[in-house]
């Protein structure tokens, strides 16, 4: 009945236009059945509640540390509409692919990344996206020839919403890494992504807070520049450790701040 109502045959399954995204698609199913995951042993998510608190920072200190350790490492940028990390890395060649299969960029050190904005024309052109994000993101986890990785860290798109919580779905992640800063506001945010990730069954693997404090670059004096850190509260609130504490080292008016990692 249902290929009736869909004006085509069992034969004919598959073969029109119309087909593209019809559930009754035999050839569709086969060739979603025929992708295989990548070879990957851990997946790590790099999580925040909203945008603005230094998660790609932490995404791609990550990565580093863990290539440094003799890990080989990927990063999938799945912040689709906010994409930094191949800046970050001081990556500007392009994606290339072969009709098949999309091949990611390598940093200096061999660390995979793969994130739209390899793949737009000009570096700083808007991402200007309507429908739906997570297609982007499955064709990134599924579609670049990812090589044999022992720990892959996808920079998640921020929030709660229904982008975060579809990659939750569709992504196999082995845990996730929470980002916040010390503001009052954002520790609200923060109980909400942990608790999201909670309901998903995605264990928490600690907190990290970015911008904890400054160091005065004359006295090495603490300045709490956006108030009193509450992160080992809202760690202990939840039963998870502070994995580490990023801090502002040397920053002048008119310079960039140099960031040090204050590791629990």
């Amino acid at each position: 009945m249902s290929d009736l109502q869909q004006g085509c045959s069992p034969s004919e399954c598959g073969t029109k236009p119309a087909c593209a995204g019809c559930s009754h698609n035999h050839n569709q199913a086969a060739e979603t059945a025929e992708k295989e995951p990548p070879k990957v042993r851990k997946v790590i998510g790099v999580v925040s509640g909203k945008g603005g608190v230094g998660k790609s920072l932490v995404s791609g200190e990550l990565a580093v540390m863990l290539s440094r350790m003799g890990y080989r490492v990927g990063v999938l940028d799945a912040d689709i509409t906010g994409p930094s990390i191949p800046r970050m890395f001081g990556i500007h060649d392009k994606a290339l692919g072969d009709g098949e299969h999309i091949f990611p960029a390598e940093t200096e050190k061999g660390i995979e990344v793969m994130s739209i904005n390899l793949m737009l024309e000009n570096d700083d052109a808007p991402v200007i996206w309507r429908g739906p994000v997570i297609g982007a993101v499955k064709q990134f986890w599924e579609d670049v020839a990812w090589g044999e990785l022992d720990v892959m860290v996808i920079d998640m798109p921020p929030g709660t919403g229904d982008v975060p919580l579809t990659v939750f779905q569709s992504i196999p992640l082995d845990g996730v890494v929470v980002v916040s800063t010390p503001q009052d506001l954002v520790g609200m945010i923060v109980r909400k992504a942990v608790n999201m990730a909670n309901m998903m069954n995605i264990p928490v693997l600690g907190l990290v807070e970015n911008m904890s404090y400054v160091l005065c670059p004359d006295c090495g004096k603490k300045i709490d520049v956006f108030g009193e850190s509450h992160v080992a509260e809202t760690a202990a609130e939840f039963g998870v450790p502070v994995l580490a504490l990023f801090i502002i080292l040397g920053m002048l008016m008119g310079s960039d701040g140099i960031f040090g990692i204050e590791f629990s």
